[in-house]
């Protein structure tokens, strides 16, 4: 099968979904000698609009995991986009964790919107809540697999002929109805519900506005950035990328689930493919 146009579609608030993304689609693109477009609907405005992927397209899509699920936020975007027949690769990205049913989740949906999902993966990004949890991955060895990865992918559709010969993939995961949404615990072993804690903005702030500029859900006031004009999915994007590292939490559930995540977690998750 030969294609017209590889995408590489991702939701990546501080950029470790992009990476890997990126990197497989290029590969893909390279091997069938076909363009290669990148469409990023991580901001609000990108999400005002869906890439037109026609049937003769090869589409990389990619998104991070947020309590074991493919965040709830994009659930309503995705399902908008036409897969019009096109050949599609899903990918998430989890901090060290698990993916638990996230990647059955979004190859699902890729299929309801009408693509032919070929091949999968998860990969280990650095977590939202930590720099130190999978530590500035994806690294070197994560992007050299994925490049093997998309090698193969690419091989694989090479052989695919024909609709007929597009088999169903199977991913690990639950089939729906899908376990619910990860839920940290305290020392109780009661759940706990993060959901409504936000970051604080020290005296260290220099109203650069960087925050309200990379918050992906439009959630920070440009006019007062320590005012919250919609919610925080806590995807670290503000506390990341903010120069003066003003923005902080203080919350004690978060904290100390942040520790656990950090203490319980030090081993070296590893990428699982799915061809």
């Amino acid at each position: 099968m030969d294609f017209k146009k590889i995408w590489a579609l991702y939701f990546s608030p501080t950029g470790t979904t992009q990476k890997i993304v990126t990197e497989a689609a290029g590969v893909v693109a390279k091997s069938f000698e076909t363009p290669l477009e990148v469409f990023d609907f991580t901001l609000p405005s990108a999400r005002a609009a869906v890439p037109a992927i026609s049937s003769s397209d090869f589409t990389v899509l990619g998104v991070p995991v947020y309590a074991g699920r493919v965040p709830n936020v994009l659930l309503k975007y995705l399902a908008s986009i036409n897969g019009m027949g096109a050949a599609a690769l899903p990918v998430v990205l989890y901090g060290n964790r698990d993916y638990d049913d996230a990647l059955i989740e979004l190859k699902d949906i890729l299929e309801e919107d009408g693509f032919h999902v070929l091949s999968a993966a998860a990969f280990v990004g650095e977590h939202s809540f930590s720099d130190t949890l999978a530590g500035g991955r994806p690294d070197e060895a994560d992007l050299e697999t994925a490049a093997r990865f998309a090698e193969r992918a690419a091989e694989k559709a090479k052989r695919a002929r024909s609709d007929e010969e597009f088999k169903p993939l199977r991913v690990k995961g639950t089939p729906k109805p899908y376990r619910g949404y990860y839920q940290p615990r305290d020392a109780a072993g009661k759940a706990v519900d993060l959901r409504k804690v936000k970051p604080l903005v020290s005296g260290s702030c220099n109203d650069c506005k960087i925050c309200a500029r990379v918050c992906p859900m439009g959630s920070i006031s440009l006019e007062d950035v320590r005012v919250y004009v919609g919610i925080c999915i806590k995807c670290g994007a503000c506390v990341k990328k903010c120069p003066q590292k003003a923005r902080y939490y203080d919350d004690a559930s978060y904290l100390n689930h942040k520790r656990e995540l950090e203490e319980g977690l030090t081993r070296r998750a590893e990428p699982e493919l799915f061809i």
